[in-house]
């Protein structure tokens, strides 16, 4: 697999406004730096452990993102370093990233999880539960987190307009959120949806971050 290659292939597919997260996720340190030296800085990872290991040993401007279901009891070690979190699934972990930034001396960005795939198995809020948090919870108290935006997965299908819908779908309600909880606010701005094989979908119907990772390192070594 040429990454760099590949890496110039899909950011000659992303306008301008939309920024790719290179996901490195079971991929060697090896194969981030190879991606690095072609400019590539952001990053997604979705695995503690594995995460912590490549920050350690890698460049020190690397926009690390987390992109995988984030236990509460793992956001302390990575709470010093992350750039973002794309998945936050429940008030209780943006609370404990609050909580873990405070100790940090940080500001983590943060985006919430909405579940818009036609699989059960994939995490987020609803529509109307992200909607009843952001009513009910006293989220605009945490000092140390903002919310950036949204993110969601589409259903694993080759129907194109049903994964359009959905992406569809998501973009509506990111506008629904900023215009009903976050008008006025600058920091709420990011739509992360679309991966290897659906991201020019993604980006025709609104997204602003791409998580890309088969296309540009091949299939998972590890």
């Amino acid at each position: 697999m040429d990454i760099q290659k590949q890496l110039k292939e899909v950011l000659s597919d992303l306008p301008d406004g939309v920024r790719l997260v290179a996901v490195s996720k079971f991929h060697p340190a090896e194969a981030i730096q190879t991606a690095y030296e072609a400019g590539q800085r952001i990053f997604g990872e979705s695995r503690e452990q594995e995460l912590s290991a490549k920050q350690a040993q890698l460049p020190a401007d690397i926009e690390w993102h987390f992109i995988g279901h984030l236990q509460t009891n793992k956001v302390k070690y990575i709470a010093p370093y992350i750039a973002m979190i794309h998945a936050v699934d429940t008030y209780k972990l943006l609370a404990e990233i609050d909580r873990q930034a405070a100790k940090a001396g940080r500001i983590i960005p943060c985006l919430l999880e909405i579940h818009i795939a036609q699989e059960a198995n994939k995490y987020g809020f609803t529509f109307e539960a992200c909607r009843e948090m952001l009513r009910c919870e006293p989220w605009q108290s945490l000092q140390h987190v903002r919310i950036a935006g949204v993110m969601g997965m589409a259903t694993n299908t080759d129907d194109e307009a049903q994964i359009r819908q959905e992406f569809a779908s998501l973009r509506a309600f990111a506008d629904e959120l900023k215009e009903s909880f976050f008008a006025g606010n600058a920091d709420f701005r990011e739509v992360s949806m679309g991966m290897s094989h659906d991201y020019r979908l993604a980006v025709a119907e609104g997204s602003t971050l791409v998580r890309v990772g088969s296309k540009i390192f091949g299939e998972r070594i590890y």
